[in-house]
This record gives structure tokens, C-alpha cells and sequence, in this order.
């Protein structure tokens, strides 16, 4: 389960608790605020604090023309018209806090992201859990054969089992002997800092990640992406589900011109409009290689 009773006691406390305030807050996020939503077999993200909504965006935005322009613009056409044009500031006032259970090696992924502040849980002062993430029979798949990071065909029947029991047996006697090693029976023991090594990528650490808004998009636009890593991707989507109610009219904008949207280089767009205008081009006539020009035409003629 993700949060054990005593956690779960603690949400309810902290959801209980009320505090008055003359910041903006968002209905959406106050009813997020702290509940722990599940992620994969052990983990959870819990929304902790944010600063901001829609109208911290368009405020930054207006900061250089005054309030006069409001009448001009609204606010979601003022947002839709910085996400389409690629201005990242006023998305910047907006930050979010937040508390995730993840596997090790998502966690590895994940921390590529440098644009955060992260605090992890520490496992040279506190012993770790014996949590492993180990994936659904359909989410064991073999090597694709056209993409070296990539997934392919789901493993069947026997060779499934097989692996589900290698990970199964490898976690728990890699957390057999870490335990014997800063074992408190007596013996001298290992150190825990040392003893962590000898740990799996599959084992669940926490931690807590705050980013602004701009920097999730950013995020979120590569880790929700149906290419990301399955394993990441479930994190990106259960915070796509907080984001859309913490700040509705940007996430809109996010989804519709970086998510649904596609960018073409120079060549793909002189392509397309020699396609328009009747032209019939081909991967040799386009100037692209093999692999800009499959990425083009799955653009230009999805079907």
C-alpha cells in the first residue's frame, strides 16, 4: 500500500487543519493539498504547497503595461498568447511543492530535471523500507528493435514468469543481506551509508521537489509524453491530473500548443507547403534523413 495507517493518520491531520490567508488559493489545490494519490504499487505524489494560480501569470505578464491592458486582453487569451510564443517568465511565478514515493531508478531519471529544489529521503541516517517496485506481468517487455531506450512486445507466459521471480528473489536477498550487514544483534555492523550500496534501483526512496510552473511544463511535456518511460510517465500524469486544477487556463494552453502541438524546422515547413501547393515530395526530393523525414510524415499524413 502506499501510505501505511500511521501516514495516513498524519494526512488527515494536516487536510483537517485550516490557516486564514490573504494570498490567492485555488479550490482545486486546497482540496489536493496533502492526500496522497498512488502511483505504481508503493509509490504516491502529495500536493504539500503552491504559490500562484492563472491570475499570478497574468499579473507578472501585465507588471511592464499596468492594469489598463485587462480590458484589453483576457486572461486566457493573454496565457494562450505567452505559451504560444514561447515566453517562460510570468510562468515562473508559479511554484509547487511536492512529496513523491518513487523507485530509485525513476528517481535517477527524474533528477535530470535540474531546474528543482529536491530534499531526499537520506538512507545514511535512516534504514530504508523493503518496498519494491515490481511491474505488472503486461508492463514486462522485451528490447524494441527500433529504439535503443525503448519497449517493445510485452514478454509471454513462461519467459514473464521468469523474470517476475528474478526480481522478485534478487530484491529481497539484496534487502536480506543489507539488513545482516547494519544488523543491531550485537556485531559491529556496517555503516548505513555503506551498507546502501548493495541496495536495488527498484527499492522506493522519497522526496520532496519544488519547481515553478514554466520548469514542470517542461517536465511534464517530456515524462507525459506516450514516448517517456512507462514507469515515469504514471508520475507525470497523475501531477498533469493536480495541474489542470491548480492552474486551468495555462494547463489548457500547455496541453494544446506543447502537448497536441508539433514543431517543424525550417525544411519540414518548406516541405509541408510544397505539399499544399500540390507538389509531390518524397524522403530523397525533402533534404531530410531517413529518421526527420518518418518523424515529418507522421505529422503531415498521420494515416
Amino acid at each position: 500500500m502506499p501510505v501505511t495507517p500511521e501516514q495516513q493518520a498524519e494526512i488527515d491531520a494536516q487536510r483537517a487543519m485550516r490557516h486564514q490567508t490573504a494570498r490567492a488559493t485555488v479550490p482545486g489545490m486546497e482540496a489536493h493539498l496533502y492526500e496522497a494519490k498512488p502511483v505504481l504499487d508503493h509509490g504516491f505524489i502529495r500536493v504539500i504547497d503552491y504559490m500562484g494560480d492563472d491570475n499570478a501569470i497574468t499579473q507578472a505578464a501585465r507588471v511592464s503595461y499596468g492594469k489598463g491592458t485587462k480590458s484589453v486582453q483576457n486572461d486566457e487569451g493573454l496565457i494562450r498568447y505567452l505559451m504560444r510564443h514561447w515566453h517562460s517568465t510570468p510562468f515562473e511565478m508559479c511554484e509547487i511543492k511536492l512529496h513523491v514515493k518513487l523507485p530509485v531508478f525513476v528517481a535517477r531519471q527524474w533528477i535530470r530535471h535540474r531546474t528543482a529544489n529536491v530534499n531526499e529521503y537520506s538512507a545514511r541516517y535512516s534504514i530504508l523500507d523493503r518496498e519494491f517496485y515490481i511491474p505488472a506481468p503486461e508492463h514486462l517487455a522485451a528490447q524494441s528493435v527500433i529504439n535503443n531506450q525503448g519497449r517493445g512486445e510485452a514478454l509471454q507466459g513462461d519467459e514473464a514468469a521468469r523474470v517476475l521471480e528474478f526480481l522478485k528473489a534478487d530484491s529481497n536477498r539484496a534487502y536480506d543481506h543489507y539488513e545482516e550487514m547494519i544488523s543491531e544483534d550485537g556485531q559491529q555492523g556496517l555503516a548505513r551509508e555503506l551498507a546502501r550500496m548493495n541496495l536495488p534501483a527498484n527499492i522506493y526512496t522519497q522526496w520532496y521537489w519544488k519547481v515553478d510552473l514554466h520548469n514542470l511544463f517542461h517536465f511534464l511535456r517530456l515524462r507525459a509524453d506516450s514516448h517517456a518511460q512507462y514507469e515515469i510517465r504514471v508520475y507525470a500524469d497523475a501531477i498533469c491530473d493536480v495541474v489542470k486544477d491548480w492552474v486551468p487556463f495555462a494547463y489548457g494552453a500547455f496541453e494544446d500548443y506543447r502537448m497536441g502541438g508539433a514543431q517543424l524546422s525550417g525544411r519540414g515547413v518548406e516541405c509541408l507547403r510544397r505539399m499544399l501547393s500540390g507538389e509531390e515530395v518524397t524522403q530523397e526530393t525533402s533534404g531530410m534523413s531517413k529518421g526527420e523525414w518518418r518523424e515529418f510524415m507522421a505529422i503531415a499524413k498521420p494515416n
